[in-house]
C-alpha cells in the first residue's frame, strides 16, 4: 500500500512514493532535521532492523522508511533529507519539503539538536507554516547536560504551540516518550495550536489578499497562508510541485493571477521586491529562533563549546590544517596496511584450501579438464582473490572511515579544502566524496549527490577515480614492497610504505585539482556555488553502531557488487589464458598486439592487458601480470615477496616500469561497478564515457611524459 493519488490527492515527487505498509491503519510519520542532530540516530532506534531503503522517484536522494509499533499501533517512520531550510535552494530541501507538504504525514516530527537550539528552530517554524501536526524532538539532551545547557521543553512547547519532547537517541532515553506523544498526536487525543509567524504590515496585507482568493477554491490539505506566501515568493519548484498536487494550474486561474498582481503591486508601493521580500521573510524568521531560544535555553558554562573552538584553532587552520590531515590520513593508510597483512593471508589460505579440495571432487566425480577450469581455475579462484584482497583492508579502512563521521572530522576536511576547491571552480563538498573514493569510488559517485549544482557534481563524479580506490590499494602496496621498501625490515618497512603510498595518494588529489580545473573552464564551465558547511560539536563515536553501519552498510554492499561482476570476469581470463592459436594463447595475441603502444608508456603488452582484464575489479591486475609471465593458465599465487620481484625483473621490470604501472594505476579507467554507478547517478551515456576517458588520458600522457624524462635523463 503506498500513499496514492485516492488517499492524499497526488504525490508532489515525481512519481509516487511508496510506503510500505503492513496494515491499513499504519500511521506515516515524517522525520525532518538538520544535518548532525541525530535524526538518523532516532530512526534508527525507533525502527531497528525493519527498515527499507530506496531513491526518491525522479531524484537521486535516498530515502528510508521502516516501521514500528507502539500500543499495537503500527508506524511508519520517512526519514526525509536531512536540511537547513525548506526554502527548496537544493534536491534534499526540495525533496523534504515536497513530503512535508504533498505527501500528507500524519505527523511531522522535526529533530533538533539541544545544544544548538536556535539554529535548528528555522526548520521548526518553517515546518508548522506548512502543518499543525508537528512534534519537535530535542535530541542530545545528554550532550547539551555534559556542555552545561538547559532547554526549559514545557516553556519551549507553550510558545510552538507544539508538543516538544527530550531525547537522548544514542543511550534511548526519552524515545518511549516520545512514542507516546505520536500516539496520542496521531489518535486526535493531543491538540495543536502552532505559533503564527507575523511578517511587516505590508507583507500581512498582501497575504491577504491571495489568502481570501484562495479561499474561494476549496484547496484540501493545503496551509493557505503558506501557499499565498509561496505564490508572493514566485518559487518556481514550488509551483511545478503545487500544479501536480491540484492537478491543476494554479496560475491559469484569473482570480489568483489578479490577486498575486494587487499584492505584488502593494508590495512594490513599499519597496519591497521579490527578492527582498525573501529577505525580509528570512530576517523574520531568524529573529524569532533568536527570541524563542533566549527565552528557553539557558547556559551554566558559557565556554561550553570552548574544547571544541581549541580542536578547531589546529585543525582547520591555514598552518596546521592540511599537514595534519595529511598525517592522519598516513596515519590511517598505516593501520589499513599493517592491519590487513594477517587476516587477508589467512583468508587467502582459508579459500586457497577450499579451492584444493573442489578440485579433488571434480577429479574425484571424472568431469573434463575444462569443467573444472572455468568453474574452479577460472569463476572460483577470482572471486578467492577478490574477497581475500578486498575484505580485510575493506573491514579497517571503513571503520576508521565512519569513526571520522561520528567524531566529526570529515566537514573539517571539506573546510580545509574549500578553497583549493573554489580555486578550481568546483565545490568544497567534493572534499567529502573524495574520503568516500578511498573506500570504493562507486561509493563516492553515490556520494556526489551532497553537492547541488549539477555542473559541479559531474566535476565531482568525473574526477572521483583519481583517488585510488580499495581494490588499487593491493597493487600499489605490492609494487612498493617490492621495489622500493623490500630491503627494509621490521617497523620502518610499514612506515616507509605508509609515506610513499601517501604520496601517491596526494598526487592524485593533486590531479584532482587540476583536472578539476580544466573541466570548469572547457566542457562544464561556470563559477563555484556557494554553500552552508556546518562544522558539527565533536562526539564521542558510538563503536558498536560504526561497526555495524562501517561493516553492513559499506563493506560487505561493496563487496557483494565486487563478486558478481568478478565471477565472469574470471571465466573471461580463464578462457583467453587457456584457448590457444597455434603456440600461443588468446591472451599472448593480445599482449603482443598492444606491446608496442604499452611501451611507449612504460608498461608492457602483458601489463596493459593485466589492466583491462581488470576492468572488473581492479584486485586482480597484479595476479593476471604473474599469471601471463608463468603462461600458468590460472591466477598466480602471492606466497613470497623476494620470489615475486625476481619473476617482475626477469620479465623486464625495473623501477621506471614500476613507477608507471604505479601511475597508470592511479590514473586509468574506473572499474566496471563505478563505471555502472557513473550511469544510473548521470543518467547519460555521454558523462560516462567521459568519466571514463578522461582518467585513462590523463594517466597515458602522465606515463609518456615521465617515460620521455626518464629516457632524456637517461637514468631509467
Amino acid at each position: 500500500m503506498g500513499l496514492t493519488k485516492g488517499s492524499t490527492g497526488v504525490s508532489a515527487i515525481d512519481h509516487e512514493l511508496k510506503i510500505i505498509k503492513e496494515s491499513e491503519d499504519d500511521k506515516v510519520i515524517a522525520l525532518a532535521g538538520n544535518p548532525n542532530v541525530g535524526k538518523s540516530t532516532v530512526f534508527n532506534s525507533l525502527t531497528g532492523l525493519k527498515q527499507h531503503t530506496g531513491n526518491w522517484p525522479g531524484k537521486t536522494v535516498t530515502n528510508a522508511q521502516g516501521r514500528c509499533v507502539h500500543k499495537d499501533r503500527g508506524f511508519i517512520m520517512v526519514d526525509i533529507p536531512g536540511t537547513y531550510s525548506l526554502m527548496a535552494n537544493s534536491v534534499e530541501e526540495e525533496v523534504a519539503r515536497d513530503f512535508i507538504c504533498f505527501g500528507n504525514p500524519d505527523a511531522t516530527i522535526v529533530v533538533v539538536d539541544a545544544t544548538c537550539l536556535e539554529r535548528n528552530l528555522n526548520l521548526v517554524l518553517q515546518t508548522i507554516e506548512i502543518t499543525s501536526n508537528v512534534i519537535v524532538c530535542v535530541n542530545l539532551m545528554d550532550e547539551a547536560k555534559r556542555k552545561g545547557i538547559t532547554v526549559d521543553l514545557t516553556k519551549l512547547s507553550l510558545l510552538l504551540g507544539v508538543p516538544c519532547i527530550g531525547t537522548s537517541a544514542s543511550i534511548g532515553e526519552g524515545l518511549d516518550i516520545l512514542m507516546d506523544t505520536i500516539y496520542n498526536l496521531t489518535n486526535n487525543k493531543i491538540k495543536t495550536n502552532p505559533i503564527k509567524i507575523k511578517y511587516d504590515e505590508s507583507i500581512e496585507a498582501s497575504l491577504s489578499i491571495i489568502v481570501n482568493t484562495l479561499n474561494t477554491l476549496n484547496i484540501n490539505n493545503l496551509n493557505l497562508r503558506w501557499l499565498a506566501l509561496k505564490l508572493l515568493e514566485d518559487d518556481k519548484t514550488l509551483l511545478e510541485s503545487i500544479n501536480k498536487y491540484l492537478n491543476l494550474d494554479i496560475l491559469s486561474i484569473d482570480s489568483v493571477n489578479d490577486s498575486i498582481i494587487k499584492s505584488r503591486e502593494l508590495l512594490n508601493y513599499n519597496n519591497i521586491d521579490t527578492d527582498a521580500l525573501r529577505d525580509d521573510i528570512v530576517s523574520i524568521l531568524i529573529s524569532k529562533c533568536e527570541k524563542l531560544s533566549r527565552s528557553v535555553t539557558s547556559f551554566n558554562n558559557l565556554e561550553y563549546n570552548s574544547r571544541d573552538r581549541k580542536i578547531d584553532k589546529y585543525l582547520t587552520s591555514k598552518k596546521f590544517g592540511i599537514p595534519l590531515m595529511i598525517l592522519l590520513l598516513a596515519i590511517i593508510f598505516w593501520i589499513t596496511i599493517t592491519g590487513a597483512n594477517v587476516p587477508s593471508a589467512l583468508l587467502a589460505d582459508g579459500l586457497f584450501w577450499i579451492q584444493d579440495r573442489l578440485t579433488e571432487f571434480f577429479l574425484w566425480l571424472g568431469t573434463p579438464h575444462w569443467v573444472e577450469g572455468v568453474l574452479v581455475q577460472g569463476i572460483y579462484r577470482v572471486l578467492a582473490w577478490v574477497i581475500s584482497v578486498m575484505l580485510p583492508p575493506m573491514a579497517i579502512f571503513f571503520p576508521l572511515f565512519t569513526l571520522l563521521e561520528d567524531l566529526g572530522y570529515l566537514p573539517r576536511v571539506a573546510f580545509n579544502l574549500d578553497n583549493f576547491f573554489k580555486k578550481c571552480s568546483a565545490c568544497g563538498k567534493q572534499a567529502l566524496t573524495m574520503c568516500m573514493g578511498f573506500g570504493c569510488n562507486a561509493a563516492g559517485i553515490i556520494g556526489c549527490r551532497i553537492i547541488d549544482s549539477p555542473r559541479e557534481r559531474l566535476i565531482a563524479i568525473i574526477t572521483n577515480n583519481f583517488v585510488p580506490c580499495n581494490g588499487r590499494f593491493p597493487t600499489l602496496i605490492a609494487i612498493i614492497s617490492m621495489f622500493f621498501v623490500g630491503m627494509f625490515t621490521g617497523p620502518f618497512q610499514s612506515i616507509l610504505s605508509t609515506l610513499i603510498l601517501t604520496s601517491v595518494i596526494l598526487l592524485g588529489v593533486f590531479m584532482t585539482f587540476i583536472i578539476s580545473k580544466i573541466l570548469s573552464k572547457t566542457i562544464l564551465k561556470g563559477i563555484p556555488s556557494s554553500f552552508t558547511l556546518e562544522l558539527p560539536p565533536y562526539r564521542k563515536p558510538q563503536i558498536g553502531k560504526v561497526l555495524v553501519r562501517s561493516i553492513f552498510d559499506r563493506t560487505l554492499f561493496v563487496l557483494g557488487r565486487a563478486i558478481v561482476i568478478a565471477a565472469p570476469a574470471g571465466l573471461v581470463i580463464w578462457i583467453m589464458a587457456n584457448i590457444s592459436v597455434g603456440d600461443l594463447s588468446l591472451l599472448s595475441y593480445c599482449a603482443n598486439f598492444l606491446d608496442p603502444f604499452a611501451h611507449l608508456i612504460g608498461l608492457d603488452g602483458y601489463i596493459l592487458m593485466a589492466f583491462i582484464l581488470g576492468f572488473p575489479a581492479n584486485e586482480i591486475v597484479i595476479p593476471i601480470i604473474l599469471m601471463s609471465y608463468t603462461a600458468s593458465g590460472t591466477i598466480f599465487e602471492l606466497d613470497n615477496i623476494i620470489h615475486l620481484r625476481e619473476l617482475l625483473v626477469a620479465n623486464g621490470w625495473t623501477w621506471v616500469t614500476a613507477v608507471s604501472v604505479m601511475l597508470f594505476s592511479l590514473m586509468h579507467w574506473p572499474c566496471s561497478t563505478t563505471c555502472l554507478t557513473i550511469k544510473k547517478e548521470t543518467q547519460s551515456w555521454k558523462w560516462t564515457a567521459l568519466s571514463f576517458l578522461i582518467p585513462t588520458a590523463t594517466g597515458i600522457v602522465i606515463c609518456f611524459v615521465f617515460n620521455t624524462v626518464v629516457k632524456l635523463l637517461g637514468i631509467g
